[in-house]
């Protein structure tokens, strides 16, 4: 019996629960805010009352909320219920609840305070709690007829500028031109390939873009820019011809310094991955490639902007927020736009890269890669014709090549021979008796050897440098011994990323260590795996006019303080004796660098021809090495890579360039 009277009370119980767990309004209006957090509008518009949705459609209210959330820009929203001391009040079937909206917009944030009307109606056989919703739950004061207005106030991107002022990247103006598809006369077809002709455009582009569902026969349909920035009024007399002036970014020395400003463009879905976080959208312009991605945050800026209502007669009854533009900031750089260009024009097309540097400061003076491409018509409209030249040239103008390393050959020598001298491994006054061209350590060695293109014996430092004298170099590298050698060089930065605002490859000696004596010969004159960039060979060198330091490399001209980056690297007798010898190699009748004889300067260098090929048999291509400074006026480092030279004439191929480069 005891137990009947138990399963009894237990149901009793549940139905007394069942009972008490009719829903609250508090209860059913958080629904409400979580699906209005969510922008889940139509599921918003289910949860309304009959009279709010007598007042409005579901579609319209999805599509009101959606064009104004999209056209602020809503971000972060962020709807909850205002705590109070007290319980909401319920007056029989209404009720009221305080809630609070906060949203980032295109105008700053926005923030306010408003009650929700709830009244309790039949939903089915059940009641439920609805909201009475009106516009001014959109903003407060908004009526049934106002519409939100939103006027965009765009930043100005930060500009570049050389070290002397003269703009790399700046901000200009271009005439765009387009067609309006409505206007057009029975003449269309001759319009279109004309204007194609100017735009470099084919008439299927054209008929492309203006066949997008956007387009309307009224509307004006953006096709391009002329590549050259100038202005065209012929083809505008042609009925559906028009134009307009845009703003856009202009790179004033073009190829020259493609690939160090790099361009702008606009924002993908790919791009969207890592960008919406910071506040992107699609269509939005960004920096692609070069210093126009580097710095992109610094030169971005914050777009301003001011949202209002108004009301069915157009006129302004609120403001809803307002926020100004921050403009980006500009940058000046320590490069040399004049010598920027002259070392451009000088390599002529040849594939290679050069850089150029001041010793004492660090300051990067030009960083050039050529073949290049002109930025301007990346911004201004890239025809797939244009495209398809670029990326199918064998020379590819595309890739960055002064950001890559590649193989010094003997312009690494004056490297190895700083290492002999300060560990005193190497005696500049000993000669050594080789005998013949070619040179190997013993029978260890099976059929490899070093070879050399000049039998000079007895030879000692200055010969050997300047006759470019690999047995030599071989020789005094397994005298200091991989140890050594591998760890004096690692001092001049080696397996390190270089300390520039820029992303350079790390140079290296070897790819998984030094593994035997015939690597650490190959090394010692920058063949076997040592791979270096023409900005870290310029480096390289600022020891012997620097007090034996190198400086920290750096391309922002604010920079005011020199940092040193590696020091006491070579000591004041051996700086110079490794300079005397560098003179030699280009002003001595003899030596491999005369080509770059100057008169009234005494340019000291190094040539170097590294063979790129898997074997002593194997047929290769070769890369044309040249480093030079004026010995007596030590401002400025050159570091110049050829690729291709084999039977052209070796390190002549960059050695003329750079004396051309030094000639005032």
């Amino acid at each position: 019996m005891k137990k009947i009277w138990g399963s009894l009370l237990l149901c009793s119980s549940l139905l007394l629960v069942g009972c008490g767990q009719e829903e609250k309004p508090e209860e059913a209006f958080h629904t409400y805010m979580k699906d209005w957090n969510n922008q889940k509008f139509e599921s918003m518009y289910d949860q309304l009352s009959e009279e709010a949705k007598k007042s409005i459609e579901k579609d319209a209210f999805v599509q009101k909320y959606e064009n104004i959330y999209g056209g602020i820009k809503v971000e972060n929203l962020k709807v909850k219920e205002v705590k109070q001391k007290e319980a909401i009040e319920v007056k029989g079937e209404a009720a009221e609840i305080p809630y609070q909206v906060s949203m980032d917009t295109v105008a700053g944030e926005v923030t306010f305070k408003e009650t929700a009307k709830l009244v309790k109606e039949k939903d089915g056989k059940e009641e439920a709690w609805k909201v009475e919703w009106d516009p001014s739950f959109i903003f407060p004061t908004m009526r049934k007829d106002d519409k939100v207005r939103v006027k965009t106030a765009p930043a100005k991107r930060g500009e570049i500028y050389d070290r002397n002022g003269e703009g790399l990247a700046v901000n200009g103006q271009a005439q765009e031109f387009g067609i309006i598809p409505g206007e057009l006369d029975e003449n269309a077809q001759q319009t279109k390939e004309e204007l194609g002709k100017l735009l470099h455009m084919s008439v299927e582009e054209i008929d492309k873009k203006l066949s997008a569902k956007w387009v309307k026969p009224e509307y004006f349909v953006p096709l391009g820019m002329l590549r050259d920035g100038s202005e065209n009024t012929d083809l505008l007399s042609k009925p559906g011809v028009t134009s307009r002036t845009v703003e856009v970014r202009t790179y004033p020395l073009g190829e020259a310094a493609a690939h160090l400003t790099g361009y702008m463009g606009k924002v993908t879905a790919d791009d969207l991955k890592t960008l919406e976080k910071k506040g992107y959208r699609a269509d939005e312009p960004v920096g692609k490639t070069g210093l126009e991605k580097v710095l992109e945050d610094k030169l971005r800026g914050e777009d301003g902007g001011r949202i209002y209502i108004e009301d069915g007669n157009g006129n302004e009854v609120k403001e809803v927020a307002k926020k100004e533009p921050k403009d980006g900031e500009s940058v000046t750089l320590t490069i040399d736009g004049t010598l920027q260009q002259k070392v451009f024009h000088e390599m002529n097309g040849e594939a290679g890269s050069s850089a150029a540097v001041h010793p004492q400061s660090g300051e990067a003076l030009a960083l050039v890669s050529s073949p290049s491409y002109d930025p301007n018509i990346m911004v201004r409209g890239l025809s797939q014709e244009q495209w398809n030249t670029w990326n199918n040239d064998p020379k590819k103008p595309m890739t960055n090549r002064f950001t890559k390393a590649y193989a010094p050959g003997s312009v690494f020598k004056p490297i190895t021979g700083a290492i002999g001298l300060e560990t005193g491994k190497l005696d500049p006054k000993e000669s050594l008796e080789i005998q013949g061209l070619q040179w190997a350590k013993d029978s260890s060695w099976g059929k490899y050897y070093v070879t050399r293109v000049k039998d000079a014996s007895p030879i000692d430092f200055d010969k050997a440098m300047m006759y470019s004298d690999n047995i030599y170099f071989a020789q005094q590298a397994l005298k200091m011994g991989k140890d050594t050698f591998v760890k004096e060089a690692n001092k001049f930065g080696f397996g390190e990323k270089l300390p520039i605002e820029y992303g350079f490859q790390a140079s290296q000696l070897a790819t998984d260590g030094i593994k035997n004596d015939i690597q650490l010969a190959d090394s010692s004159y920058g063949q076997g795996e040592v791979l270096m960039t023409t900005l870290h060979m310029a480096l390289a060198y600022a020891p012997i006019v620097n007090e034996g330091n190198i400086s920290s490399p750096h391309l922002m001209k604010d920079e005011k303080n020199i940092k040193v980056w590696k020091e006491n690297l070579i000591s004041e007798g051996n700086r110079e004796i490794l300079k005397n010898s560098l003179i030699k190699v280009i002003n001595d009748p003899e030596g491999t660098g005369k080509i770059a004889k100057l008169e009234g300067v005494t340019l000291a260098g190094k040539t170097g021809t590294a063979e790129l090929k898997e074997s002593k048999e194997a047929e290769g291509k070769e890369l044309g090495w040249f480093v030079a400074f004026d010995a007596n006026e030590p401002n400025m480092i050159v570091s110049m890579m050829i690729e291709d030279v084999k039977g052209r004439g070796g390190s002549n191929v960059p050695g003329e360039k750079i004396k051309h480069i030094f000639e005032k």
